[in-house]
């Protein structure tokens, strides 16, 4: 396998990756369309869908992102402060997530939520975490791909979560 090819595998399923995660935000926007019309969401689904990217995206896709975009900023100075911005953004996303995932099994529990709150709480998820995703996909990828070595790829790999 070429070295190109080796590169690309990673940054193909950091993409595959973030297509998913746009598709379930797309869910979760359906969700909030519904309650905008005042009716009662899926909170069962919503609760799966966060509860998904809080186990996956937030627990394994973002640290091997952390241990790539240390690298690329080693690499690429220039991209030391955007790479900063989305790690906080990452810790962002994860205390939203958690904000949204509490308040939906607080009302999956029986407790009244104010509306005001949930919608809050999820417009305020799916904003950051769309947005996330649209820089990376932008400016990191592409990036990415011509700067990380392979064995920086190796290092991304061996990420424990």
């Amino acid at each position: 396998m070429s070295d190109t090819a080796a590169m690309s595998m990673p940054i193909s399923a950091w993409h595959a990756d973030h297509v998913y995660f746009n598709e379930l935000l797309g869910r979760l926007r359906a969700e909030l369309d519904v309650f905008h019309r005042g009716e009662r969401p899926d909170y069962e689904r919503i609760c799966e869908i966060v509860t998904y990217l809080r186990e996956y995206g937030d627990a394994v896709h973002h640290p091997r992102e952390g241990v790539a975009f240390a690298r690329l900023a080693a690499r690429c100075p220039d991209m030391a402060l955007p790479l900063a911005r989305l790690e906080q953004e990452h810790r962002v996303i994860a205390q939203a997530g958690q904000a949204l995932l509490q308040q939906v099994e607080a009302i999956l529990g029986g407790a009244m939520v104010p509306r005001g709150e949930v919608e809050s709480v999820l417009a305020t998820y799916l904003v950051y975490y769309g947005n996330h995703i649209a820089k990376e996909e932008e400016d990191v990828l592409t990036r990415a791909a011509g700067f990380l070595t392979a064995d920086d790829w190796d290092a991304v790999r061996r990420v424990k979560t």
